[in-house]
């Protein structure tokens, strides 16, 4: 389960020592806009190192440089070998630049004996362009496993200035969360800026769910406690799941074919959406099922 993501430069050694203890599910190491264009050879080299070295528990993404830059090819032949979890590319307004990251990352699995499509991609959809063409983007190839909403430079590109309150970014938001459900990917909210503002962050993060973003992302350790108790289910809606299936299998050993709970029918929708809680809870180890359960009851 992938609640928080956090960004992290890829040219300071020590915090790329400590990433595994900074709480989220997923780090980004970022080898884009936190690096100076003379530190980009030292910044690769530094986190294949740490890669290698480190080996990560936390799922590991690698934001490279964006395709119309010097840098990006470059990026993945150097990260491509130690097998992250995900690539980021930047700045992608299309599907041929998915495909065209796709097919440079195939090359290097094929080189370095990798299993073909085993890299997986994170598109990061930072323009109006981009956000336009979310959902060509979300099934543009295999590979991309989720999609992510940039809403910095967004705005920049919007040419308007980003708020606390988000209303410019909630079209991008909306339609970024329509695409990657339409092409069955995950989809991530872009960071809340303020680092001391704890109580907008988790009501932009409460917004985002409600939304129906799968997690969000964060620039600073200091929030992913609060990104990912928002993303996760409470105890209440776990035991309501469970009531949920415990309601289908009583009704069932009736032989009763509708069922109702709490005063309220259960129907296909409401199953679904208990099964995700069920899956998410044991994900997080709230929820430990026996292994004729796991949510099929």
């Amino acid at each position: 389960m992938r609640r928080s993501m956090l960004f992290l430069p890829g040219n300071s050694p020590n915090i790329l020592l400590n990433a595994d203890f900074l709480g989220s599910d997923a780090i980004i190491l970022d080898l884009e806009d936190a690096v100076a264009p003379t530190e980009k050879d030292s910044a690769r080299i530094l986190v294949r190192n740490a890669i290698t070295s480190r080996g990560y528990t936390r799922e590991v993404i690698v934001r490279i440089n964006p395709i119309d830059s010097p840098y990006w090819q470059k990026d993945l032949e150097e990260i491509i070998k130690v097998k992250p979890d995900m690539i980021m590319p930047t700045k992608v307004d299309s599907g041929d630049y998915v495909r065209t990251i796709s097919a440079y990352i195939g090359q290097m699995e094929e080189k370095y004996g990798i299993e073909a499509g085993s890299v997986k991609m994170i598109p990061l959809i930072e323009t109006a362009l981009g956000v336009e063409r979310a959902f060509e983007i979300a099934s543009a190839d295999p590979r991309v496993a989720a999609i992510f909403l940039g809403g910095e430079d967004f705005t920049a590109d919007m040419r308007c200035k980003r708020t606390k309150e988000g209303t410019e970014i909630f079209y991008a938001r909306c339609r970024m969360v329509l695409a990657a459900r339409a092409a069955g990917v995950d989809v991530y909210d872009t960071p809340w800026t303020d680092v001391e503002d704890y109580e907008g962050l988790i009501e932009d993060a409460k917004f985002a769910k409600s939304l129906g973003f799968t997690g969000k992302s964060s620039i600073s350790p200091r929030h992913i406690p609060f990104i990912n108790e928002v993303f996760s289910p409470t105890e209440a809606e776990v035991q309501y799941a469970l009531d949920v299936f415990d309601c289908i299998e009583k009704a069932k050993a009736e032989g009763k074919g509708v069922v109702s709970l709490r005063g309220k029918m259960i129907d296909a929708p409401i199953v679904a959406r208990a099964r995700q809680v069920l899956e998410a809870a044991e994900a997080i180890g709230m929820y430990r099922p026996a292994d004729s359960q796991k949510g099929e009851r």
